[in-house]
This record gives structure tokens, C-alpha cells and sequence, in this order.
């Protein structure tokens, strides 16, 4: 599963980089995936949305056993 959730992140990845943030994975356990948003991303107001509305989303999508995403 964490080999399906790379793959995801590595899609999202570009989008997050022009606006001057990335997203690591940090940890999944028990479908609950664990990420750290970093440059732009991680003091940004909107980060909460971009975090449901888009990572957790496409994570939901293309890897159906994510049940929840984090960010730490």
C-alpha cells in the first residue's frame, strides 16, 4: 500500500511544488496516512484544504484502503 501512496503523491507532487510546497510521506498505519507538508505548504492558511480537498481525495481514489490523511 505505502508503494500505491508514493505513486499518488508523486502525481499531486507537481502542483504542490509550483505553488513552493511539498509533501513527504511520513507514515501509514491502519489506513491512516501520515504526511508532512513543507515549504509554502506548511504555513500556508489554506494547507487544510489542499490536505482534504486534494491529497486526501486523490489518495482515496487511487488507493481505496486510505481511510484518513494527516498531516503532522
Amino acid at each position: 500500500m505505502r508503494e500505491k501512496i508514493e505513486a499518488a503523491l508523486e502525481q499531486i507532487r507537481p502542483a504542490l511544488l509550483a505553488d513552493g510546497g511539498d509533501v513527504q510521506l511520513v507514515d501509514v498505519s491502519n489506513g491512516v496516512v501520515k504526511v508532512k507538508l513543507s515549504g509554502a505548504c506548511g504555513g500556508c492558511p489554506m494547507a487544510t484544504i489542499t490536505l482534504r480537498q486534494g491529497i486526501e481525495r486523490v489518495l482515496k481514489e487511487q488507493v481505496p484502503e486510505v481511510k484518513e490523511v494527516i498531516a503532522i
